[in-house]
């Protein structure tokens, strides 16, 4: 659907939300000087668009079960089908359309101990519409909260401290993957991760007490996040593109680190395949991503090769479906 720019309002709710995904609209409309009203009827005009969601997940590093980032580049007119296929499986994360929609690209993540081991091949669409894949290991990741754009500093240093610290962006690293038991819970945030107690619980068989220790738990234990993620284009970002590149492997983790560091930066980790480093920038248009590439990507000597693919259309980000 067409949308319009985010007003002021806007933009200050989905940052309070970055910052504390579930807290509740009266904390929220008292850091923003607005009724309780006004910040609920502003969330759900965003959720219902597709604008906005607030959904929980393992973090970044994660890395329990292994991640891999796929390529797939698709005859013309494939890469719509193809996206929506893989969007519509669970194990799929950011599924998108890029390079002109000659490609898409996806992040899986394997559910249960043994899945990383399987052939990814295997659970792709079988079609001749498919003619390469490149599939990377996802190693590290140096920066990537998919709920959070430090480009938007919608709020004051003093109004962000009253909703708390910033959120960790690559916690989680080496974490034992979570039981059978936390599944339903999880699968239920991962939907809607500002779910009620009372929801929670007839959805898990839990008490709400259990169901509040258990996030509390995952939480602390770094395996669950909770993400405000919303479309960048809304906030006046129209040109997202992924970066492919390339540095001697005695500079890679300086060269990430460095890169990481970028406001424009959302996700930076270092891989395996053709290149060693991915990332994704977010700029306002193309005159934005040529300033970017040529000022500061340029300045990082150790990076010695990139490839850019511009993001045309997100089918599936962190969440589910788009439009589901």
């Amino acid at each position: 659907m067409e949308t319009g720019m985010a007003d002021k309002l806007d933009r200050r709710l989905i940052h309070a939300l970055q910052l504390d995904a579930r807290a509740p609209f009266s904390r929220i409309a008292e850091v923003l000087g607005v009724s309780d009203q006004t910040v609920a009827r502003r969330y759900r005009r965003l959720r219902t668009a597709d604008l906005l969601r607030v959904v929980a997940v393992p973090p970044a590093n994660f890395h329990g079960h292994g991640r891999w980032m796929l390529r797939l580049r698709c005859v013309p007119g494939a890469a719509d089908a193809i996206a929506s296929a893989l969007a519509r499986r669970p194990d799929t994360a950011w599924v998108q359309l890029v390079s002109g929609g000659t490609e898409v690209q996806c992040v899986i993540r394997a559910r249960a101990p043994g899945e990383s081991e399987q052939l990814l091949l295997e659970r792709l669409p079988r079609n001749g519409r498919v003619v390469d894949v490149t599939a990377c290991s996802l190693l590290h990741t140096f920066y990537g909260s998919p709920g959070r754009v430090r480009l938007l500093n919608a709020l004051t240093p003093e109004e962000a401290g009253r909703l708390g610290p910033e959120p960790d962006a690559v916690t989680g690293a080496g974490l034992s993957h979570c039981d059978a038991d936390d599944l339903r819970l999880l699968s239920v945030l991962a939907r809607d991760a500002r779910t009620g107690l009372a929801d929670l619980a007839a959805a898990t068989g839990w008490s709400q007490s259990t169901v509040r220790r258990r996030m509390a738990d995952l939480r602390a234990d770094g395996a669950l996040h909770f993400y405000a993620e919303f479309d960048p284009a809304y906030l006046g970002y129209r040109a997202s593109t992924w970066l492919w590149a390339s540095a001697p492997p005695a500079e890679l983790a300086a060269a990430a680190e460095a890169l990481a560091s970028h406001p424009e930066i959302v996700f930076a980790a270092a891989t395996t395949g053709p290149t060693n480093l991915v990332a994704t920038a977010i700029c306002t248009d193309a005159h934005d991503v040529y300033r970017y590439l040529t000022e500061r990507v340029a300045a990082l000597p150790s990076i010695t090769h990139v490839e850019t693919a511009p993001i045309m259309q997100t089918r599936k980000r962190v969440g589910r479906l788009l439009g589901a």
